[in-house]
């Protein structure tokens, strides 16, 4: 983790400073003053319920190194971070502070930093290219949705000095964003997995959200350039509808020389024979743009995850990465938690769990691996509303998944939510679904109750949500 004299933390963000020991070497940077260890930096944020300005003291007292406020202290808390030899600074911005700080700590480690972003799928790319490199290198990784304007400066502060490579999951809900995190990781390679709909009501169309992600190529130096041993990639999907626009408008401008994965034998990294086994895993020849290939498979469901797999491998490669490791590591990957992964209910029914997140692609792609997946019993389709869709076209994409769903000739389509959900219901019944096949219920709770233990041994369940939905707590039930 970064370590840094408080001396010079004015230099590197432009902090205020107003008390403390200016040789104290801080350790560490948290957000939440019940993390705070000896040495660390604490930075407040203000809150609408939670101000942690109001934690100040209770920081100072846990061994803070260093307060950053974004008020001015008063004589009291002076006094008491004297009394402990505790910094305390002030700026305008904590997200900015963090950033600054964050982005002078990755210059100074020299390591080779990879982006991901995109609509779906960036954070399975993500673990999947973090397994393969850590076969040959020190890796340090986003954990959990550490993927914001805080989380990911917040990630990098965090990494352990001798990192060689960092793996950055970087995401966004509104223009600018991403180039203010990508500026601050400076990725050598970057890999923008697909342009979908989540965020279209802020952004207000796709190509807004293309422009949006593609904002990472600001922080990428010339393909031109050796930027400590590497030269600077661009991942994208060659069947994407906005590649050519990203290419045109954003990579070329920078200097970036792009990568293409897909389905294309046209494609630089390119996956054929696709295959999907019982279990949903699919197995495929994947060539590279030299013209090696092998035969390879994946142990995590989905035919979409096939080009979040090749996203991974074309850096991974870039960085050396022999094609027999990328076999094996595709064969026993671990990925981050409820990703379309198979649980076992109590009743013996089989559960897809992608209850972390939804957007109109990826509940298309969930359909897709329920209605194909083998199945004694029922298939059952349990979707949630979708976030951040906007008021506008939320409807709309929510009918598109209802209509999608009956198409996909299920046993029971179970809705979860409000007004959305209905629409999902009414464009389901539109198309076809049978009365007796449509349910719709407000929230999780009446969900457990009607169908927390009516499910069937040999029954097979997609769970699939926004995470506000809540949909995590209907798999622990079935399956506690």
């Amino acid at each position: 983790m970064i370590e840094i004299a408080v001396r010079y933390l004015e230099k590197v963000t432009g902090a205020k400073p107003w008390t403390g020991n200016a040789d104290r070497v801080c350790r560490g940077v948290v957000i939440d003053s019940r993390k705070v260890e000896e040495d660390s930096i604490f930075v407040a944020f203000p809150g609408e319920r939670v101000d942690g300005n109001d934690f100040a003291a209770q920081a100072i007292e846990a061994g803070a190194g260093c307060v950053v406020l974004t008020r001015e202290p008063d004589r009291a808390l002076l006094k008491l971070a004297d009394a402990h030899g505790c910094a305390i600074f002030t700026c305008d911005d904590p997200e900015e502070f963090l950033l600054l700080l964050a982005q002078g700590y990755r210059s100074r480690m020299r390591c080779t930093v990879v982006g991901v972003t995109g609509s779906i799928g960036k954070t399975t790319t993500k673990d999947v290219l973090a397994e393969l490199l850590a076969t040959s290198y020190r890796v340090h990784v986003t954990q959990g949705n550490y993927n914001n304007l805080i989380g990911m400066p917040l990630t990098i502060l965090s990494a352990p000095r001798d990192t060689q490579v960092m793996v950055i999951e970087m995401g966004m809900d509104g223009a600018g964003q991403i180039e203010r995190m990508t500026r601050c990781a400076q990725p050598t390679y970057a890999i923008i997995t697909k342009i979908g709909t989540s965020h279209v009501g802020k952004l207000g169309s796709r190509e807004n959200i293309a422009r949006a992600k593609a904002e990472i190529v600001s922080g990428m130096p010339p393909s031109s350039e050796n930027f400590e041993g590497h030269h600077s990639k661009l991942v994208l999907c060659g069947e994407d509808d906005f590649t050519p626009f990203i290419v045109e408008h954003f990579a070329k401008p920078a200097g970036v020389d792009v990568l293409l994965c897909g389905t294309s034998p046209d494609d630089d990294v390119s996956a054929s024979h696709i295959e999907v086994d019982a279990e949903g895993r699919p197995s495929f020849d994947i060539m590279f743009e030299n013209g090696a290939n092998f035969h390879t498979g994946l142990s995590i469901p989905g035919r979409q995850s096939v080009v979040n797999a090749l996203f991974a491998a074309a850096v991974a490669r870039e960085m050396g990465i022999a094609g027999f490791v990328i076999d094996e590591v595709f064969h026993k990957l671990n990925i981050t938690g409820r990703r379309q992964e198979t649980r076992t209910a109590t009743c013996g029914a089989r559960v897809l769990d992608d209850s972390y997140n939804a957007s109109p692609e990826s509940m298309a792609a969930g359909l897709d691996l329920l209605s194909t997946l083998p199945c004694e019993g029922q298939r059952i389709a349990v979707l949630g509303e979708m976030g951040e869709l906007g008021e506008a076209e939320g409807p709309r994409l929510h009918e598109l998944v209802g209509a999608y769903a009956a198409a996909k000739k299920l046993d029971l389509l179970v809705f979860v939510g409000g007004e959305n959900a209905r629409a999902m219901e009414r464009a389901a019944r539109l198309m076809g679904q049978p009365e007796e096949g449509i349910v719709r219920v407000p929230d999780c709770e009446r969900l457990c109750r009607r169908y927390g233990n009516v499910l069937g041994a040999h029954d097979l369940v997609l769970v699939k949500a926004s995470r506000f939905v809540g949909l995590d707590r209907f798999v622990e039930e079935v399956c506690r």
